[in-house]
């Protein structure tokens, strides 16, 4: 059992059955009354975010959660398919239980599945990832109304803004956190960047 005095972001607990991750939290110690922790939790497996408040005291349980390395595979209508790297198991996925992280999923891209209870709910991604773009309008030289920037649509089908520079066919190095453009890795046509 976790107290209150253990929350931390990023923790995870168990609330009435279900596996959610602290967002966020602040202890609270009012001149009257007892101390109280209020908190933001992420359901995990719903993607809901509620705000809760404990007692300073009070006990929440530890979850039964486990990851494993899938592989992605592919993807049918709206499941996607994932191979465990030791069992050589596939496991399908919703496009629900992904949310965005689907547009990020490319061919061969291992990712860590997290399971509650034996079931798969979600995917952790690695923190960056390296997709090629299917799609750019051509950057208009001076413009700067949009910030120097423009949308550009990944393979994966996940539409970011990139610099104006950017062409269909270069491969980005995108940070799956902030969902945002880090580096453009190689141009269009497979030459390394500076080569």
């Amino acid at each position: 059992m976790y107290s209150t005095s253990d929350f931390r972001k990023g923790l995870k607990i168990e609330l009435d059955g279900k596996p959610n991750e602290v967002v966020d939290f602040l202890h609270v110690k009012p001149g009257k009354g007892g101390a109280f922790v209020r908190t933001k939790l992420k359901n995990l497996i719903t993607g809901n975010v509620i705000d809760r408040t404990f007692r300073s005291s009070e006990k929440v349980g530890i979850p039964d959660l486990k990851q494993r390395k899938m592989q992605y595979l592919y993807s049918a209508e709206d499941k996607f398919y994932f191979m465990d790297q030791e069992t050589y198991e596939q496991i399908s996925l919703g496009a629900e239980q992904l949310g965005d992280n689907r547009g990020f999923l490319h061919d061969g891209i291992v990712v860590d599945m997290l399971f509650h209870n034996d079931q798969p709910i979600t995917v952790e991604l690695p923190i960056f990832v390296e997709i090629p773009v299917s799609s750019a309008n051509p950057g208009v030289r001076g413009d700067t109304a949009s910030g120097g920037s423009k949308p550009a649509t990944l393979k994966t089908g996940a539409v970011i803004n990139v610099p104006l520079f950017i062409e269909e066919g270069d491969v980005l190095k995108i940070d799956t956190r902030t969902r945002g453009y880090i580096e453009r890795v190689s141009k269009k046509g497979g030459g390394k960047v500076g080569a």
